[in-house]
């Protein structure tokens, strides 16, 4: 498959079947957020897999959505803030790494059938009480993984000339 194909195939996923995600696919998905480069490779990231029923329920008070939690597996990347790097202005590179982590996974799931969201919208301190998080880790995003029970939306786009500027901002 074309690297373009992937990119039109991979959408936003609100709806899975039942069926059980395979482990070598599970294991692929978080490979692939593994492989994912992080500024001086501090690989900063936790992925906290959540297919217990019981822990699902927890996930409900964290964001509540019943395909959320109807999915068979639930993945939650969380940021290691001792480990992530740091520019010298302060900026904490953690949230950039942890999301490359993320979309790699998203792409793989994609490539492989199975289907992903991105859930920003959560309640953190709930995530962070649910996933028994110490306090140096954080979480950063969610996706419910599994088989897709929907078809795909049309995805609407920015034109490349209303977000590409040449040399200097000039919008």
């Amino acid at each position: 498959m074309e690297f373009s194909e992937l990119l039109d195939k991979r959408y936003s996923v609100r709806s899975y079947k039942s069926d059980d995600v395979e482990e070598e696919k599970l294991l692929k998905v978080l490979d692939a957020g593994r492989r994912a480069p992080s500024a001086v490779n501090n690989q900063p990231w936790f992925f906290i897999v959540c297919s217990k029923e019981e822990t699902k329920a927890k996930l409900r008070h964290v964001y509540d959505r019943e395909w959320f939690v109807a999915a068979p597996v639930i993945i939650a990347v969380c940021i290691d803030r001792e480990v992530s790097w740091k520019r010298k202005d302060g900026k904490d590179y953690g949230d950039v790494d942890a999301a490359i982590a993320l979309d790699h996974m998203t792409l793989q799931a994609a490539e492989l059938g199975l289907g992903t969201c991105w859930i920003g919208n959560f309640y953190a301190d709930k995530a962070s009480e649910a996933l028994n998080l110490p306090s140096h880790v954080e979480p950063l995003a969610f996706t419910p993984l599994g088989y897709p029970d929907q078809l795909p939306a049309k995805k609407g786009r920015k034109s490349l000339e209303d977000i590409v500027c040449w040399e200097k901002f000039d919008k």
